[in-house]
């Protein structure tokens, strides 16, 4: 996430979320901490994982006050371990006990989905499959989700549904059939944009083939017909499977040789990595 994209984007929803923690005041700071004084604390890493989300643990503290200082000692990518020290963080005392819940939410969990989303994409290294997200995030969190996905070398699909044509069973069922979906999606979307249908048959998945579908997404299909959908399709279509997709059974889904695999429990089931801040003292 570059500066842009942060200002853009981000800093509203990091607003946001400061204030749904901090709507009047914070009582306890104020309570034992009723003045400004300086200090310090470390941000220590409690067990192995992937950190994602460092500019936006920062970004809390400065929007609260830009002369915070964040020294990291890590970027995003890097694999971190138990007991590491991962930043200090120098400022007014207020600050850094204030912005520490909701800094540590967001590190926390874009650092577990980088995590998790690292686990699996290593089981499909050498294969020609690659790994993709979909659009089960938190509400207002799908920024910093999807750029942690990417942190632990996922791919995004879709960033939301002005981005791309997914054609799925609710869709399908109001135009009629595949076949009048797919027209009727040509006809309306700009010509830049590739048409994914989603099917759940081998019967749903001629269809798509003779409507001209770019992608075709083999939808909560037992292995077997998975197979004999790729057969089918041969080359015609780029390949999707979905639907209950983890880390337990991902490796056995390579072997059917499709283009893309997308998983929802990279961002709605990825458990958090545990980090704390650690020794705040005044300075």
């Amino acid at each position: 996430m570059n500066e842009i994209t942060m200002k853009l984007n981000a800093d509203e929803l990091i607003r946001m979320a400061l204030q749904e923690d901090i709507t009047s005041e914070d009582v306890s700071t104020n309570a034992v901490m009723p003045d400004y004084r300086l200090g310090t604390v470390d941000l220590i890493c409690k067990q192995d994982g992937i950190i994602a989300g460092l500019a936006v643990y920062a970004r809390v503290f400065t929007i609260l006050d830009p002369k915070t200082v964040v020294d990291l000692k890590c970027k995003d990518g890097d694999l971190v371990k138990n007991g590491q020290l991962l930043a200090t963080v120098q400022g007014d005392i207020r600050v850094l006990l204030s912005g520490e819940r909701v800094a540590l939410n967001y590190l926390q969990r874009m650092s577990g989905i980088a995590t998790y989303t690292h686990e699996v994409a290593s089981l499909l290294e050498g294969s020609r499959t690659t790994l993709l997200d979909t659009r089960k995030t938190t509400p207002n969190c799908r920024i910093f989700e999807k750029y942690a996905v990417r942190v632990g070398g996922g791919c995004n699909h879709r960033y939301n549904l002005s981005d791309g044509v997914l054609l799925k069973d609710n869709h399908i069922g109001a135009a009629g059939s595949i076949e009048n979906a797919v027209k009727m999606a040509k006809a309306y979307a700009p010509f830049v944009r590739k048409i994914e249908v989603e099917v759940e048959t081998l019967e749903q998945v001629k269809e798509a083939v003779e409507a001209g579908a770019d992608i075709i997404m083999l939808d909560n299909m037992s292995y077997e017909q998975m197979k004999e959908a790729i057969q089918l399709i041969n080359g015609r279509a780029q390949t999707e499977c979905s639907g209950n997709v983890t880390k337990e059974n991902i490796a056995r889904l390579t072997e059917l040789g499709v283009d893309f695999i997308s998983s929802g429990a990279l961002t709605h089931s990825a458990p958090i990595l545990d980090i704390s801040m650690k020794n705040l003292h005044a300075i």
